[in-house]
């Protein structure tokens, strides 16, 4: 939903974007990375093995918060500098950070609202699976290591329904918008 915010003008940040930018080759999170994680996980081209890398982060005990102790802080200080360039080219800017795992990651910035994008976790595996190509296996493991709807609900100033069809996911966007512009 962050580009139909953008589509109504608002800047987006996109932590995955950002998470990929901060283990870019040659980057220091991504030295750390091969140092803790093993040559195994750098690709030929230098660049990280993301297939490899989940497959250790979401099997080995610990691998996943050794992995963020080394991005977090990483994408936490990139996203900061983006802000802070996005506000000084535009004072009343309205910038979206699209973060899939802001409760999981504990973020915690100078949010005027946060809005999650809910749909139930039957969808989610059925999406995972037939849309990106996950095993129901390895689609579950994603789902059990994410925080749960009660804690993604329990941060939410907003919800967007997102079990139905796109255009009643974009329709609740869209009032979503409407209340978070009016009320800033």
């Amino acid at each position: 939903m962050a580009e139909r915010f953008r589509e109504h003008g608002a800047h987006v940040l996109d932590a995955d974007q950002q998470a990929r930018d901060v283990v870019a080759p040659g980057s220091p999170a991504l030295e750390q990375i091969r140092a803790r994680f093993g040559d195994g996980v750098i690709d030929g081209a230098g660049g990280l093995n993301r297939a490899k890398l989940g497959s250790i982060v979401f099997t080995e005990d610990g691998a996943r918060s050794d992995l963020e102790g080394i991005t977090h802080p990483a994408i936490r200080q990139l996203t900061q500098d983006r802000i802070a360039e996005i506000r000084e080219r535009d004072p009343g800017a309205v910038i979206v950070y699209d973060v899939p795992l802001l409760v999981e990651a504990n973020v915690r910035l100078p949010f005027t609202a946060v809005v999650v994008v809910h749909a139930a976790a039957r969808e989610r595996l059925r999406r995972l699976v037939e849309l990106r190509g996950m095993s129901a296996e390895e689609a579950e493991r994603r789902i059990e290591s994410q925080a749960t709807d009660e804690e993604r609900l329990a941060v939410a100033d907003y919800v967007v329904d997102a079990d139905g069809s796109l255009e009643a996911t974009i329709r609740d966007a869209d009032r979503v918008w409407r209340e978070i512009t009016a009320s800033t």
